[in-house]
């Protein structure tokens, strides 16, 4: 790689024909592209990127190593009696992350009762989803709900 050159997970959170935004799901830095290297709004690469001279303030790809989507769907399944063990425990209002066996995590929140839909809703199409599953390496986020739980599963293939 050349100097100033960095490799890393990237969440595609902008594109167009001529240029993307990239941003590294792991430190937050945003490289604005100065091409598209044919990627869409939502895509992750695992890529190198390297400042463009000589200004160096756009970046260029210099390799894609991986590029894929991660679909999030919204589960009609109830969430597991683990996860509603979590809410139990836990008050209205708060997060817990749990490691799952194998691959990916759980992140269980407690909502009131009225606002489990609208929080489902909210966990689908927010894109902290769709980066965390970046950051995790995960190929799949099911997003399942009931009675004020929301649990957020970040899945392996």
């Amino acid at each position: 790689m050349t100097d100033g050159a960095k490799r890393g997970t990237f969440l595609v959170t902008e594109a167009d024909t001529e240029s993307a935004v990239l941003r590294d799901v792991n430190d937050g830095q945003v490289h604005t592209l100065s091409e598209n290297p044919d990627v869409s709004e939502g895509d992750v690469l695992e890529a190198a990127v390297t400042p463009e001279p000589p200004m160096e303030v756009t970046w260029l790809v210099e390799e894609v190593i991986e590029q894929r989507t991660v679909p999030i769907e919204r589960s009609p399944e109830r969430p597991t009696k683990q996860a509603r063990d979590l809410a139990a425990e836990q008050p209205v209002g708060e997060l817990t992350r749990r490691e799952r066996a194998g691959e990916g995590e759980i992140h269980v929140m407690t909502v009131p009762e009225e606002q489990t839909e609208a929080a489902a809703s909210d966990a689908v199409d927010d894109e902290t989803t769709l980066t965390q599953a970046a950051r995790l390496g995960v190929d799949r986020v099911e997003v399942r709900a009931a009675d004020g739980v929301v649990s957020v599963r970040y899945l392996p293939n």
